[in-house]
């Protein structure tokens, strides 16, 4: 009789990765390399990597203000975030990271040019938003050099 072999099973993901600000750029390529060496130990392929760069915590985390942000997305065996979430707990220069279950049904490319386009629209919102608040800043002052 034959043994047959599982089958495997592959799901898209999505992950975000907060670094320590402090982190060297070697540092910071060991651990995406760690993490590309475990997704392909898993049946897994990068779809994409992108650095968001240097950012401002919305709260400190371990009283840093700053981090290096990332934003991956990636195929894999499930039990490749176990390990990639085992390995990220014992690394002093990770603070948080992230991973989600995306949607097999949809391409990770589609996916992607989705979360861009949300993005650019939350930024575009925002810079409306800051543009109308200098303007209400400047006549605000307006109106008080007017006053005196």
């Amino acid at each position: 009789m034959e043994a047959l072999t599982p089958i495997k099973r592959i799901n898209n993901y999505e992950g975000v990765i907060i670094l320590d600000a402090q982190s060297t750029e070697d540092e910071q390529k060991d651990i995406l390399r760690k993490n590309r060496d475990i997704i392909k130990n898993f049946s897994g392929e990068i779809n994409h990597l992108d650095t968001w760069g240097r950012r401002s915590l919305g709260n400190p985390i371990e009283k840093k203000t700053h981090a290096f942000y990332f934003h991956t997305t990636f195929k894999s065996e499930p039990e490749a975030i176990a390990e990639l979430e085992r390995t990220m707990k014992i690394n002093d220069k990770v603070l948080r990271f992230m991973h989600v279950r995306l949607d097999n049904r949809t391409d990770l490319s589609k996916h992607l040019q989705t979360y861009r386009d949300v993005i650019t629209e939350s930024s575009n919102r925002e810079k409306e938003r800051e543009a109308k608040f200098q303007k209400k800043k400047a006549a605000r002052r307006a109106a008080a050099g007017n006053r005196n």
